[in-house]
């Protein structure tokens, strides 16, 4: 059975994943820090991990697998679950494949570079509407290409 690991911290989508996975029926981890309010349904579990350094990411890296959708705009959790088998999308909708993570780890890199030499650059753009409708469908999608592949 599919099942959907968040990267709960940060995510600004957790109440767009809880609707989606009542309407299909797929288990949800909230894997956060601290202890987030998740909606009381048997379908929604809370997973609260030590506040040590990547300690969620660690957590989400491990239960990744072949038939977990993975949420998180941490790349190199993203890297992770991939290499776990796992299909990982960002809050935004924008996919995380084996093809693209190389490019998105090295611009990430690069951005950290620019930002230790002092280099004023912007962060990325405001979460806006149109990211949570793309990231709705991202959702659904992921999920009807999990239930294929089982």
């Amino acid at each position: 059975m599919p099942r959907i690991l968040v990267d709960a911290d940060a995510c600004p989508v957790k109440e767009e994943i809880y609707k989606v996975a009542f309407r299909r029926e797929v288990p949800v981890a909230i894997v956060s820090n601290q202890r987030i309010r998740i909606p009381d349904h048997p379908l929604i579990e809370r997973i609260t991990v030590s506040d040590a350094f990547d300690a969620a990411d660690d957590w989400i890296a491990e239960a990744a697998g072949p038939d977990t959708l993975v949420i998180t705009a941490d790349i190199l959790l993203a890297d992770r679950a991939l290499k776990a088998g796992a299909t990982v999308i960002a809050p935004n909708g924008k996919a995380f494949t084996t093809s693209s993570i190389g490019a998105a780890i090295a611009t990430r890199a690069i951005m950290a570079d620019l930002r230790a030499g002092g280099d004023q650059i912007g962060g990325p753009a405001p979460f806006a509407k149109a990211d949570r409708s793309r990231f709705l469908s991202a959702l659904d999608e992921a999920l009807v290409r999990i239930g294929r592949r089982r």
